[in-house]
């Protein structure tokens, strides 16, 4: 390990928000680590761990992470290098929640199609019971370019039911909820995306929540 240091009309990020309780919480694509540094802020009885494919926007975060507490440092944080298909051995049945918030790139390419090889890794490093939740944030005209790039399919209610979700069942995750989040929820998330994507009034943003079997 690279390490740097069912459908529901219900909110579901109010509802899972306690979902595990004490325990190890991975962020996969992690970018800046915001998310991870504000958590674990706020959470000192858990353990989290960002991960991303990309180190450099992990440098600073996680050097300002092994600081004295007193200059910002947390001890119940951790960051490391590695892409969804090849996540980290020693974190294998280790995680009990495990969060993709705005996935870009080769990831969002991954959850969106529910990559056999991505949903294997993620199984493999989820405890039993673990909380898998991914959020999707697309907007069809402003990337279109990316969904382009990407080959994405429209991400239709249709889509989720009959293609995407049970590819997540067949790989060992259980549905819990899935839907579109209002601007007024995942505005809500401590990560520089939600902040940078609120402005994307057309955006659809898609959650998705599972639990290992």
């Amino acid at each position: 390990m690279a390490v740097q240091s069912d459908n529901s009309t219900e909110k579901p990020l109010e509802n899972l928000s306690n979902h595990t309780g004490e325990g190890v919480v991975v962020d996969i694509g992690t970018g800046d680590g915001r998310f991870v540094y504000r958590s674990a802020q706020s959470n000192p009885r858990k353990f989290y761990i960002g991960i991303d494919a990309n180190a450099k926007p992990l440098e600073k975060i996680s050097m300002k992470a092994t600081r004295k507490p007193s200059k910002g440092g947390l001890p119940n944080v951790l960051f490391a290098q590695a892409a969804i298909e090849d996540l980290p051995a020693e974190l294998n049945a280790a995680a009990d929640e495990i969060h993709i918030h705005f996935p870009w790139g080769s990831l969002l390419r991954a959850v969106a199609l529910g990559d056999e090889n991505a949903l294997r890794s993620l199984r493999r490093i989820a405890a039993p019971e673990c909380l898998l939740e991914i959020i999707i944030g697309i907007d069809e005209e402003r990337d279109r370019t990316e969904i382009e790039r990407l080959d994405l399919p429209k991400l239709s209610e249709e889509y989720l039911q009959k293609t995407l979700i049970p590819k997540y069942e067949a790989a060992g995750f259980e549905t819990l909820k899935s839907g579109v989040l209002s601007s007024v929820e995942w505005s809500r998330l401590e990560t520089s995306w939600a902040r940078k994507l609120q402005s994307g009034a057309n955006r659809k943003v898609i959650y998705l929540a599972f639990q290992a079997g």
